[in-house]
């Protein structure tokens, strides 16, 4: 199994993104940084997508330009769906990671991207060159990884094909997620004890989303199958809109924290930092916000 350490990210793009009331720039930022203080591996804070397709970020770069990144070790995450997204991303120094997601289902690839999968696996290469001439890292997450609603074919194999031209483009972090919270230990844990060991120089992710009663066996099957690389979002919010269940969210961090800490992994977080950036997620995604 890995001996690395466990490495966080925080997803307040993930929460926000689908929420129908716009969240004032001001809001964002300040909650954004008092994130950054906690001390995240990575914090996904935004996208750079058509503002038709998600509203809720059309100021991703404005609020980029807000933050102050002098005291932090935390390293930015910008999610792109296409070429234009990636340059646009690429063009920001402060940011580290660009996160693009490849579905192994063709329905939902066209429904994200507005692509074929094997027009996506084009943009996949093109990206992934941009960013080694930028000095940034492509994160792949494979979306329906662990199934999907929609007929299409799926298999651990089918995932362990797509991870493995992701590995032939030179791509070196692949996440999978769960997009509709379909996974279960069952699935979690063959896919990972598969994975992990076929391609070593692939540092591999769970993005999971989970209903509160399922959350501590899906993490739990990702950890114990050798994954240590987690994403989650402050009070399990968010999650694909397309999920069946209202309840169907992304991992809660503090339940994550709760696990790791259970089994023995340091995560080097500020506990008073966390607890404010609790306290102002309740701000942040009140039902109404001041303007």
């Amino acid at each position: 199994m890995p001996t690395h350490p466990v490495i966080l990210t925080e997803c307040p793009r993930d929460a926000m993104q689908g929420l129908p009331e716009f969240i004032p720039t001001p809001l964002k930022t300040a909650y954004l940084q008092q994130l950054l203080a906690v001390g995240f591996d990575v914090l996904d804070f935004g996208s750079f997508v058509s503002p038709k397709a998600i509203p809720q970020l059309r100021d991703t770069a404005e609020v980029l330009a807000g933050l102050d990144l002098d005291r932090t070790r935390t390293k930015l995450l910008a999610i792109v769906a296409n070429q234009r997204g990636a340059e646009q991303a690429a063009s920001h120094p402060e940011i580290h990671y660009l996160g693009f997601p490849l579905s192994v289902s063709e329905t939902f690839q066209r429904r994200n991207t507005n692509q074929t999968i094997a027009e996506a696996l084009t943009d996949v290469a093109a990206m992934h060159e941009l960013c080694e001439r930028r000095g940034k890292t492509l994160i792949v997450y494979l979306s329906m990884g662990f199934g999907n609603p929609y007929g299409d074919p799926y298999s651990p194999a089918l995932v362990a094909d797509f991870t493995q031209r992701l590995a032939t483009l030179g791509v070196r972090i692949v996440a999978l997620s769960d997009t509709i919270g379909a996974s279960t230990p069952a699935l979690i844990t063959p896919l990972f004890e598969e994975l992990i060991p076929a391609f070593p120089h692939i540092e591999f992710g769970a993005h999971l989303h989970t209903t509160p009663g399922t959350w501590l066996e899906k993490v739990q099957a990702a950890y114990q199958a050798g994954c240590r690389r987690f994403d989650g979002a402050l009070g399990g919010i968010g999650g694909c809109p397309m999920a069946a269940d209202v309840l169907t969210g992304n991992m809660a961090t503090e339940n994550l924290l709760a696990f790791l800490k259970g089994v023995g992994e340091e995560t080097l977080l500020d506990p008073a930092a966390f607890a404010n950036a609790q306290a102002q997620a309740a701000l942040v995604f009140a039902p109404t916000h001041a303007a």
